[in-house]
């Protein structure tokens, strides 16, 4: 005897009235009917389509209603059923030429998700997939770390010579330095003081005499009596001559 579809053992979630179309939901239901709820959840993160945000809240709200209400580890979850049931349409009208209408079908859907625990087998499976899983990531992180240590002494032990032989001439550097140091400076012999000389003063020499300014020379009349004078310094024509 078939089970029908709504009546699939196991903890459901229902959205009801969602607006969008039953065929948009039953597109991305599609790839997560009968995946484990950790995969499923993954999927539907990075899956570019309208619904997919719905129905990875409606997932998340059916695992939490097994987890709470049935005691159930959402890790040991799968997607036993979904599916999409049409809802009401919204009639809307939208005017076109010549004084006619157009409808506008607004579609809304009821989806349905049911998770069941997986069979023991199933379960045994895949934690034994996940621990070998978690043994090779920590393999991989001890041989990472081995690697990096064996690195770092190679180079430590590169760079100790070099280090001893900077050490030994700094210590041959520094030996010469200190019995310097420790050993007390010869005074240098005090050297005769020259006689001074006695420096003849120069006498200085005799300033010249300045020379005898010219006599002033007599100011220039002005005037009237300029005029005259300019007259009479005049030589005489030949009439006054004879």
């Amino acid at each position: 005897m078939t089970v029908k579809t709504n009546e699939r053992p196991g903890t459901r979630a229902v959205l009801r009235h969602s607006r969008m179309s039953a065929s948009k939901a039953r597109e991305v239901l599609d790839l997560v009917r009968g995946l484990d709820y950790t995969r499923a959840v993954e999927l539907l993160d990075h899956t570019e389509r309208g619904a997919a945000p719905v129905v990875a809240k409606l997932l998340r709200s059916a695992a939490a209603n097994a987890e709470h209400n049935d005691g159930q580890s959402p890790e040991e979850l799968y997607v036993a059923s979904c599916y999409a049931d049409e809802g009401a349409t919204l009639r809307r009208f939208r005017p076109r030429a010549r004084g006619r209408s157009t409808r506008i079908r607004k579609r809304t859907c009821h989806i349905t998700i049911i998770v069941a625990r997986m069979p023991e087998d199933q379960i045994a499976r895949l934690k034994a997939r996940s621990a070998a899983q978690n043994a090779d990531r920590r393999a991989r992180r001890v041989a990472g770390a081995r690697r990096r240590a064996r690195a770092d002494e190679a180079v430590e032990e590169t760079t100790a010579p070099e280090g001893a032989e900077a050490a030994e001439m700094a210590e041959e550097t520094a030996l010469p330095e200190a019995q310097a140091k420790k050993a007390p400076a010869k005074k240098a012999p005090a050297k005769a003081a020259p006689a001074k000389k006695a420096l003849a003063k120069k006498a200085a020499p005799a300033k010249k005499a300045a020379p005898a300014k010219k006599a002033a020379a007599p100011a220039k009349a002005t005037g009237v009596f300029g005029r005259i004078a300019k007259k009479s310094t005049r030589k005489p024509s030949g009439e006054d001559r004879s």
